[in-house]
């Protein structure tokens, strides 16, 4: 079912320099939010804690029993969100270590499939990772659960794998700890809109800081204060729901192969985001003037202010033309489902530097995510299609042919097309025949 409303992030900004005695305050609150979030990565980080981390209340009793809270002097309706982040970091790293490992074991060619199978399902059941990393035997499971797990221990040398699975938690799991005091979450017993702004919480009781806004907006839900003590402003960060937009003309189905010259080309041969190419060239090699300037004069200790606000400007321009070029395809094409591939990796393999550190930073992230955010937005839906020699194949008689010039050339038929809108109609395609990625 397709969701009514969806979640977007809108920003505030202060109206007026915040002083620095205000700033002072601010700043004492995001240290104390980092040593609380420091603690909780350090205390329940390991492979002991495992079995508080979901759903966190244990955690959550423990840190208050710490009396940590009356030590620091930070207020409970920032101490709590704080421990909740680090929880929510720690469970994130967690993932990030089992996708490695899953990656790893993938790849491993000494490994049987039983054996694979078995890591897998230990990684993927909390309950017996828990175990195999504690060197415990597993404890209560479902029924099911327990049924398959007696049927794949059995069929390999359990304590081999349990002894491999430890390695590779060793060997990939990082130690978390943060330096950085960027900001801080505020729930919304820490803040109150009034007179044009926002008045926030300190350490001191009773007493709170008033920042001018540059809008009149109020809200009531949770939201994070990011802060820029050198240039005295804050951002204001606040998660909102907003309608999903139904378009009854929206009836197209359509499918777009991305690139790096031209961002966007449809099976009907419409090019969008032309001059991308253009903006990101001459970005890129902005970015890599400026950093063997700063390599060759770094013992002078240069600044790099102008730095930030020029590569800010360029990255704004490319991320406006972007969008731009977006709007312009729902506009103009109307689709109600799109058929896409999960964009490639950029691969820096040419030798030559300079189109390596091109490649290194096309804007891919930013534009899937942007297009995606867009089809949610406008009820539009997206398949992914398998994407395995999919610019080799002809998109007229099925063959496969050659590319040369961004001009496809198949060796069957002899039909010629332009390589992204062949790309883009073998995409649409396999789509419609449903070869898509789960």
């Amino acid at each position: 079912m397709r969701p009514q409303t969806i979640c977007k992030t809108v920003h505030q900004y202060n109206k007026y320099p915040v002083s620095q005695a205000d700033m002072n305050r601010l700043i004492e609150i995001a240290e104390g939010y980092k040593n609380v979030k420091n603690y909780v990565y350090a205390r329940f980080g390991g492979i002991k804690s495992l079995a508080k981390l979901y759903p966190g209340y244990t955690i959550q009793n423990e840190m208050t029993k710490s009396s940590l809270r009356q030590k620091m002097g930070l207020p409970a309706v920032y101490f709590y969100l704080a421990i909740f982040d680090a929880l929510a970091d720690i469970k994130s790293q967690w993932t990030k270590t089992k996708s490695k490992i899953m990656k790893l074991v993938g790849k491993n060619e000494n490994l049987t499939a039983e054996e694979k199978h078995y890591i897998r399902f230990a990684l993927n059941v909390n309950n017996v990772f828990e175990a195999v990393l504690n060197e415990h035997p597993v404890g209560k499971l479902p029924a099911d659960i327990k049924r398959q797990y007696k049927i794949l221990a059995g069929a390999v040398e359990e304590e081999k794998l349990r002894r491999y699975i430890c390695r590779q938690v060793r060997k990939h799991k990082c130690q978390m700890r943060t330096d950085a005091a960027p900001g801080f979450s505020a729930s919304e017993r820490a803040y109150r809109y009034d007179d044009g702004g926002i008045h926030i919480s300190t350490k001191e009781p009773r007493k709170r800081v008033f920042i001018p806004l540059t809008d009149t907006n109020q809200y009531q839900r949770q939201l994070y204060v990011k802060l820029f003590p050198k240039e005295n402003r804050i951002e204001i960060r606040v998660p909102v729901n907003v309608k999903v937009r139904a378009h009854p003309d929206y009836i197209n189905r359509i499918g777009i192969a991305f690139g790096m010259k031209t961002m966007l080309t449809t099976d009907g041969g419409h090019d969008y985001g032309a001059e991308l190419g253009n903006l990101h060239y001459e970005y890129a090699n902005w970015m890599r003037t400026q950093t063997s300037r700063y390599n060759r004069n770094r013992a002078a200790n240069p600044g790099r202010r102008k730095y930030h606000v020029e590569k800010n400007r360029y990255e704004e321009r490319l991320h406006s033309y972007i969008n731009q070029e977006l709007n312009r395809f729902f506009r103009r094409e109307k689709p109600k489902v799109v058929y896409m591939v999960k964009l490639p990796k950029p691969k820096a393999q040419t030798g030559n530097k300079r189109s390596n550190h091109y490649l290194s930073m096309w804007q891919r992230g930013y534009i899937r995510k942007r297009f995606l955010q867009k089809c949610v937005e406008n009820a539009v839906d997206v398949i992914e299609v398998l994407g395995k020699d999919i610019s080799r194949e002809c998109s007229a008689c099925g063959g496969m042919g050659t590319k040369e010039k961004g001009v496809y050339v198949c060796e069957s038929c002899g039909h010629k097309e332009k390589e992204k809108v062949n790309t883009a109609r073998n995409i649409k395609n396999r789509g419609e025949t449903g070869m898509i990625l789960n």
